[in-house]
């Protein structure tokens, strides 16, 4: 199986910095959380649908962040997306934050990378296995590469 990454991009705003217009750490975790929605959403898989249709949701029990550089106002930054595991009531990704290149919007330099592990739970909190319709879309996108 190949390793599948999905990209998004976003530019930061004045409100995901400190006075000094340099992003402020925790908003690496906001910009990885629209990554992974974007990922699950190129792999057919709305969240909202599925909460709607199994009473289940995902749910942050792991990050491990590594801050490479800082991110500032008005990049353009990319965010590199890969499923490495979905099985039982889990899903990891490895994630990296990217600043583009202002001229070529080419891939310029690392900010963050992480892993990032999510357990589906139900709306009390409880552990769940993922629902089995979203397997084929999980397996389908996810990566070889643990």
């Amino acid at each position: 199986m190949t390793s599948i990454s999905h990209r998004c991009q976003f530019r930061i705003y004045y409100e995901d910095t400190d006075h000094g217009g340099v992003v402020y750490y925790a908003n690496y975790l906001k910009f990885m959380e629209r990554g992974r929605t974007e990922y699950l959403r190129a792999a057919g898989i709305e969240l909202d649908e599925v909460e709607a249709a199994c009473g289940v949701m995902f749910a942050v029990t792991e990050a491990n962040v590594r801050y490479q550089s800082s991110g500032r106002f008005n990049d353009l930054i990319e965010i590199d997306s890969v499923l490495t595991d979905a099985r039982g009531a889990r899903l990891t990704f490895r994630q990296q934050v990217w600043r583009m290149h202002r001229a070529n919007e080419s891939r310029d330099t690392l900010l963050a990378e992480a892993e990032i592990k999510l357990a589906c739970i139900d709306k009390e909190g409880a552990p769940k296995r993922i629902p089995s319709m979203l397997l084929p879309a999980l397996k389908i996108h996810q990566s070889s590469l643990s």
